[in-house]
């Protein structure tokens, strides 16, 4: 089940979205193939850290996060991926690897790729690994109100 604050946050911005449930997805492209979408249509987060702070990405399951292209747009000294255990301290009310695109935590800074501007619906995972929100890339930018960087590259092999 979607997590209160997210469907309270959805509900109190007056948001159309549909709920979705689907079994377990650890990887964004597993929430593509569970919602039968395309990898362009569904926002991952990824979480970096930029000169010690924390930065949450948005971009397509599609894509992957460029790390020079990062720190040479934030103008940071250094940036990396972040740890599990930095993601769990901030990103506290929802489970590893399922944090919802949303400006929710506090001086977290939201960051969207524009390779995940889509015409119609998006979809993001909802705070588990087993839950999921479909709506409108328009309305989500509204909500989010992100800033636009060109962070990423296509997924390649690794």
């Amino acid at each position: 089940m979607m997590p209160d604050w997210m469907k309270s946050l959805l509900d109190r911005e007056g948001m159309r979205y549909e709920e979705r449930h689907h079994r377990p997805a650890y990887t964004a492209q597993e929430v593509a193939a569970a919602e039968h979408v395309s990898g362009h249509k569904v926002a991952k987060v990824v979480v970096a850290m930029a000169d010690g702070r924390p930065v949450e990405l948005v971009l397509p399951a599609s894509q992957q996060v460029d790390l020079d292209r990062l720190r040479e747009a934030l103008g940071a000294r250094e940036v990396r991926l972040a740890s599990e255990a930095e993601i769990e301290k901030v990103f506290c009310d929802c489970e590893v690897g399922a944090i919802p695109p949303v400006a929710h935590w506090q001086d977290v800074p939201v960051l969207v790729d524009p390779t995940l501007k889509a015409r119609g619906d998006i979809v993001m995972q909802a705070g588990t690994h087993e839950d999921a929100v479909r709506l409108s890339y328009d309305d989500w930018f509204a909500l989010v109100r992100p800033r636009e960087v060109a962070f990423s590259s296509k997924r390649g092999i690794a």
